[in-house]
């Protein structure tokens, strides 16, 4: 009797530290559960999405290998008609066409699951070769055209590939994805040193469109310091002011309240007429120039003959002085 007592206290001593881990156990599986059932899934960046490889759809003309796990009987490679079709052993003709292979993947097994074939197929589709191999790089660049994507291949590769930008590019390039040619993406061009690592740079797949826009050209003639004709970003427009900026500022013998904006317009040709000195000291405003615009500084009659005026006394006493000696 009293051997069993002491068997049961010292059963009860040794239980009480495995009772307690197994609760403290069953409490962290609990709360850990319930923390992660309460987190919320993380959402992926811009820059993420951009940067992964798309699933592209099978389009007409790819060479698909599909293999079907443990039955090599039914393992094939085929090439997408332009109809957007496959002909698969046993299962015939099957549409494959927008989906991409983990859809086709899919459809495959559950044909042969309802056709009574395999009663659980596995089957993998890849795409073995693209109808077009590389992607097209045009717009202003050295040498547009169609270059391979064969590996991993970004954008700032292509343009590089490509020969580079003109010095008539603008800073917006347009990327259409094969599968998706309804929603461009529009990336902005980085300028500077700094700027590299926040270059946006995602993947290029094959049949992908990489258009380079062209950049705007304002001309600022007349009596100017450097006239001629000046790149400008068509997404980020300069002023009348800048402009002038560009072409090194207006002459002493500038006429500025007669300066003009030459504008082309569908209706034909616009004339906006400007005083540079209510711009200067903003009483007017100083408008926007777009692509194409013509800025025209006159030289001012009685400025010309003034300063000519003061230049000859100035010639004339210096050869007086030079003769006096």
């Amino acid at each position: 009797m009293e051997r069993a007592t002491g068997w049961r206290m010292m059963r009860s001593k040794l239980q009480a530290p495995w009772v307690l881990a197994v609760a403290a156990l069953i409490l962290l599986s609990v709360f850990g559960q319930t923390g992660l059932s309460q987190s919320q899934p993380s959402t992926p960046s811009q820059n993420q999405m951009m940067n992964s490889a798309p699933n592209i759809a099978i389009g007409a003309g790819d060479l698909l290998n599909v293999v079907v796990f443990d039955t090599p009987e039914l393992t094939t490679s085929v090439r997408v008609s332009q109809d957007g079709d496959i002909n698969l052993p046993v299962l015939g003709l099957m549409s494959v066409s927008g989906l991409n292979t983990m859809d086709a993947a899919l459809k495959i097994e559950s044909e042969l699951r309802s056709r009574h074939l395999i009663l659980d197929p596995h089957v993998t589709v890849f795409i073995a070769e693209y109808a077009s191999q590389g992607a097209t790089v045009m717009g202003e660049v050295k040498a547009p055209g169609v270059y391979p994507t064969l590996g991993t291949r970004k954008l700032l590769d292509m343009l590089s590939v490509a020969g580079g930008l003109q010095s008539t590019a603008g800073k917006v390039v347009s990327l259409v994805h094969r599968n998706d040619p309804q929603h461009p993406l529009t990336i902005p061009l980085q300028s500077g040193p700094n700027t590299m690592y926040a270059q946006e740079n995602p993947i290029i797949q094959p049949g992908d469109t990489i258009i380079v826009a062209k950049a705007g050209i304002v001309y600022v003639i007349g009596d100017v310091l450097k006239p001629g004709g000046f790149l400008i970003d068509n997404n980020t427009p300069v002023s009348v002011m800048q402009s002038l900026t560009l072409a090194g500022g207006w002459d002493k013998t500038a006429s500025l309240s007669k300066t003009i904006l030459i504008r082309k317009t569908s209706e034909g040709r616009e004339q906006v007429d400007l005083d540079l000195k209510h711009v200067t000291y903003g009483s007017q405003s100083d408008i926007k120039v777009k692509d194409g615009d013509i800025l025209y500084v006159p030289s001012s009659l009685s400025k010309t003959l003034t300063y000519r005026g003061i230049e000859a006394a100035i010639t004339l006493t210096s050869g007086l002085l030079v003769y006096l000696h």
